[in-house]
């Protein structure tokens, strides 16, 4: 995924941005970036590689290096940004979230005119955000260029662009897949993926932007360069997973929607029936948890913590590069309260069911420390498509989703024809795919949420939201 944050102020903005940006870590695990526009000294740009320590320690000199009134940053999943560019639209900074599906084509259109070139990565590979600097200029203006590259790129792209008079072009996803959101303080605005990281630094909301909006940002004032498009999807999995439980898209609060997730979900048990003893309810820390307390709540079953996980050498288990060592972190971090475990009858809610992986080791830790049975709820349906849009449950292979793989495995390729019944679990195909997924990662019971009961949990628009990775729908 990734995520950015920027100001543009009338006093030296790098400490706030600094702090904004470091709000988005819970977005991204690889790469971290500023870049800043000061009067005397012009752009500049400090970029570490953040996979094996926080953004804040990577940049704890920053302030020695670095100062603006202009200032834009983030952390970001794929390449290092923001880039300094200059071309003849001048010079410029520039940073993206999204997601280029169709680079190579790009990269290959692009070199067939005699002269151009990319700075090449290791093996080759060429930064994504230089590919998209490329095309912005091709065109005459930045608003030409950032509506063309929208238009190229197959996949998303939310720009921030920071030009030398200090100056920031925002603008949003054609489609609004990802929030963009302007705060306004006492000396300037800040545009922010989450609104909490600004209003945490003392900007009030001023708005959010449109799909595909552009704007551009000073000190003194936003003002609209392109408006809005009409059509809207929002990614859905903001709120079920990635978003952080303080922050608010389109109007509506991650953690308020994950407690109605859940109660939709204990409610839905209870239309079916499901009257199994339970003794405690708990979350798969930590995003299951308000999903689990919300199930909890409705239930009038007790909520309890069955597991905590330690977190204070490993913020995140996904942290480390490769997938064995993000299974061995995440096994190593949980702690068992043995007293709410051994002899219990647990139902566990997790956020969602990608691969099963590491659920699968933590459905067997806690029955190593003496549960007797362990039911599971998804809060979100089963996953059938990899992301094509974002960074999220993106795969080498889509047969890396365990829905994916059990359907194969139930009736071949042909069981693919028939997703919409395997989501279902009032049809035999999907309680069929839930027995199976229960006897390979051990559950005693599993189910998930339906996609109605997501969308009414989140309570927008069907048609505003992207639902790609459940039904395949954009």
């Amino acid at each position: 995924m990734g995520g950015f944050f920027g100001i543009a102020s009338k006093n030296d903005c790098l400490a706030d941005v600094f702090f904004g940006v470091d709000y988005h870590s819970h977005l991204g695990t690889r790469r971290g970036g500023l870049a800043a526009y000061d009067k005397e000294i012009g752009l500049q740009r400090r970029i570490h590689n953040i996979e094996n320590a926080p953004f804040r320690t990577k940049f704890d000199h920053i302030f020695e290096e670095m100062s603006g009134t202009s200032v834009i940053g983030c952390i970001s999943d794929t390449f290092p940004q923001p880039l300094l560019i200059r071309s003849h639209l001048g010079a410029y900074a520039v940073c993206m979230t999204g997601i280029i599906n169709n680079a190579d084509e790009l990269i290959e259109d692009y070199l067939m005119n005699r002269g151009c070139h990319f700075d090449a990565m290791t093996g080759g590979k060429v930064n994504g955000t230089e590919l998209l600097a490329a095309l912005l200029d091709e065109n005459e203006n930045f608003v030409d260029g950032i509506r063309f590259a929208q238009d190229k790129i197959d996949g998303t792209a939310s720009i921030l662009i920071l030009k030398d008079d200090g100056s920031i072009i925002a603008a949003r996803d054609k489609v609004g897949r990802l929030p963009m959101q302007i705060g306004k303080g006492p000396d300037g605005y800040a545009v922010s993926f989450e609104s909490f990281a600004y209003q945490k630094l003392g900007f009030e909301d001023e708005r959010e932007l449109g799909p595909g909006e552009i704007v551009e940002i000073t000190a003194d004032g936003i003002t609209v360069l392109s408006p809005a498009l009409k059509k809207k999807k929002i990614c859905s999995f903001l709120w079920s997973y990635y978003g952080y439980p303080t922050s608010t898209y389109e109007g509506v609060n991650v953690e308020a929607m994950r407690y109605r997730n859940g109660v939709i979900m204990a409610q839905n048990d209870r239309k079916n029936q499901y009257d199994d003893l339970i003794d405690y309810v708990g979350g798969v820390p930590d995003s299951g948890t308000p999903h689990a307390i919300g199930y909890a709540n409705e239930s009038g079953l007790p909520f309890a913590r069955a597991f905590i996980k330690y977190t204070p050498t490993w913020s995140r288990s996904f942290m480390p590069s490769r997938q064995t060592d993000r299974n061995r972190i995440a096994k190593m971090k949980q702690i068992p309260v043995f007293d709410l475990i051994k002899d219990k009858n647990l139902l566990f809610v997790d956020d969602s069911i990608v691969r099963g992986t590491q659920l699968r080791e933590t459905v067997e830790f806690l029955y190593e420390n003496g549960a007797k049975k362990v039911a599971m709820r998804s809060a979100c349906p089963p996953i059938m498509f990899s992301c094509k849009f974002l960074n999220f449950s993106r795969a080498t292979s889509q047969m890396e989703l365990i829905a994916r793989r059990v359907i194969k495995d139930l009736e071949g390729e042909e069981g693919y024809e028939h997703i919409d019944e395997y989501c279902d679990s009032k049809t035999e195909r999907g309680q069929n795919l839930r027995k199976a997924i229960a006897e390979q990662l051990n559950f005693d019971s599993l189910e998930f949420q339906t996609i109605e009961g997501i969308i009414e949990a989140i309570g927008l628009p069907e048609d505003e939201l992207c639902t790609y990775c459940w039904n395949g729908k954009d």
